[in-house]
């Protein structure tokens, strides 16, 4: 099968783990089709740079390793653009589709990426697949959410990573739920798997008697970066020991600098982005690791910690719910710095059983990449209500 993929969700030159499970999906599904990845990314004048994210520009000679990929440009400008980003980005596809002669297209990122490729697909009369990661299907503004309706009513299969998520597409845009697989992040057990804490603390220079909390994602104030700042401040009163690490990057950076500067010596640390070895490492050393977001799809960051046999304090939002339990950790509000230092207070005051705790999750993306083609192959095969 010839397989075309659509995302900007993917690494790029100075963002190696940008779209990470997307990529870990790409690189297994590989090895059992032909699959070319088309990499749409916006690019935008010196003057008029977005600043809600940490914009780069695409480097269109970034090797990916185990994957064939192409990164193409198409012009945008903040806000204004965006009703049109859409149809920019699938211009950009027309002729690299037809060159790859694809039997399917599938797409991660409901807009502007997958709208692009379903103007692509439906131009070569091709199925469209698309993948839902979270943050696409619960879009704020209305522009968005307006063009990803056409998206999800043309995909003939709608890949969601979660049951949550499954739900927001039929409730909240009438998809049609027989289109709809849910199909679980996997996890790469030959880099995160148990390690010993004490030689983990010796590598990264982490005092032994350390208290350590460990923060893994994008610097960016949804995933409750102000708050866990606040339930340091609180527990650092009764536990002085207490530390976070916050491995990541994003826009947040300089808030989260100053506001680190302003705290005693010692009491958390700016990481910034690791590679997967070293993110297994800093897990390894953890005492725990926690995500206090207010917004998630499947994050694949609680289904590592759980493999490295690591707790977690989250907050039960999107598919959070379907990753923690009691066994794996303690779900919190959001938005509620008391309730998340109570929660870790709880966490650390606990002895978890690491080896029970990486028995839970077993899942590869060998899977993942099995029920990704099965969805592209019914795709192929569904003749039943096609759009034109």
């Amino acid at each position: 099968m010839r397989i075309l993929i659509v995302t900007s969700q993917f690494p790029i030159a100075g963002e190696p783990n940008r779209g990470r499970p997307v990529y870990q999906t790409v690189t297994a599904l590989s090895r059992m089709a032909q699959v070319r990845v088309l990499s749409p990314v916006a690019s935008y004048p010196s003057w008029a740079r977005p600043r809600s994210y940490l914009y780069r520009a695409s480097d269109t000679a970034h090797p990916v390793e185990g994957c064939d990929v192409r990164y193409l440009d198409y012009p945008a400008l903040p806000a204004l653009s965006r009703p049109l980003n859409g149809w920019l980005c699938g211009r950009t596809l027309h002729a690299p589709l037809r060159d790859f002669a694809p039997e399917v297209v599938l797409a991660y990122w409901l807009y502007p990426d997958a709208y692009g490729a379903m103007l692509a697909a439906r131009r070569a009369r091709l199925p469209l697949v698309v993948g839902a990661r979270g943050s696409d299907l619960r879009v704020r503004d209305r522009i968005s959410r307006t063009l990803t309706h056409p998206v999800l009513h043309s995909a003939r299969r709608i890949l969601v990573v979660s049951e949550d998520l499954g739900r927001v597409a039929v409730d909240g845009y009438g998809a049609d739920p027989r289109r709809i697989r849910v199909i679980p992040n996997g996890c790469d057990a030959a880099i995160f798997h148990p390690q010993d804490r004490g030689a983990a603390r010796a590598a990264l220079g982490i005092p032994e008697q350390a208290r350590l909390v460990v923060y893994i994602g994008r610097l960016v104030p949804e995933k409750g970066l102000r708050e866990l700042l606040d339930a340091m401040d609180m527990l650092a009163g009764t536990d002085p020991a207490v530390s976070l690490a916050m491995i990541g990057e994003g826009p947040m950076r300089a808030e989260l600098e100053a506001r680190i500067a302003a705290m005693p010596a010692g009491r958390a640390r700016l990481v910034g982005a690791q590679p997967p070895a070293d993110v297994a490492r800093w897990m390894a050393a953890a005492d725990l690791v926690t995500l206090p977001s207010y917004s998630e799809g499947h994050p694949n960051v609680l289904v590592e910690a759980a493999a490295c046999g690591r707790p977690v304090v989250a907050t039960p939002v999107g598919g959070i719910p379907e990753v923690v339990d009691g066994a794996t950790g303690i779900l919190v509000p959001p938005r509620d710095a008391p309730a998340l230092a109570g929660g870790l207070r709880e966490v650390l005051a606990r002895t978890w059983d690491g080896s029970a705790l990486a028995a839970r999750f077993s899942r590869d993306w060998e899977q993942v990449a099995r029920d990704t083609l099965q969805a592209c192959q019914e795709a192929i095969s569904d003749t039943s209500d096609r759009r034109p």
